[in-house]
């Protein structure tokens, strides 16, 4: 039998996976896992930061290109992107979207309508426009 309990200090994968991130968003450019494992400064194993690479790189958050034997890795988005893009993702899994845009927007608070009524706004008239102030 397996014990997974955790020992102590150990981190979750998405804690790890938004470590990784915000190391290479840190990065001057595109960064080698050898430079992110270094730049965590922690106990992380080499392959363990490739394989959250390798599982950033498959949700579409990272991409890599070929550095000699090696591959150099770039964040996709930023924090804000990346959390939209979550939630695309969870949109385009469901089956009656209109539902859950609904039951996402009656979930939100004054403020958070208020911010979203703007934000759409904006973005209608921006398309009407072309965007200019």
């Amino acid at each position: 039998m397996t014990d997974h309990r955790q020992c102590p200090g150990r981190r979750g994968q998405g804690e790890l996976e938004a470590l990784v991130l915000s190391a290479l968003r840190e990065a001057d450019g595109p960064a080698t896992g050898g430079w992110v494992q270094e730049h965590l400064g922690s106990d992380l194993a080499y392959t363990t930061v490739i394989t959250i690479l390798t599982r950033l790189l498959a949700k579409g958050v990272v991409t890599r290109e070929r550095v000699g034997r090696s591959f150099a890795w770039l964040p996709v988005a930023d924090q804000a992107g990346l959390a939209a893009h979550k939630m695309r993702r969870v949109l385009d899994n469901e089956g009656d979207r209109q539902a859950v845009l609904a039951s996402f927007v009656t979930s939100l608070g004054p403020d958070d309508e208020r911010l979203l009524r703007e934000l759409l706004g904006r973005s209608r008239d921006g398309s009407r426009d072309g965007g200019e102030d």
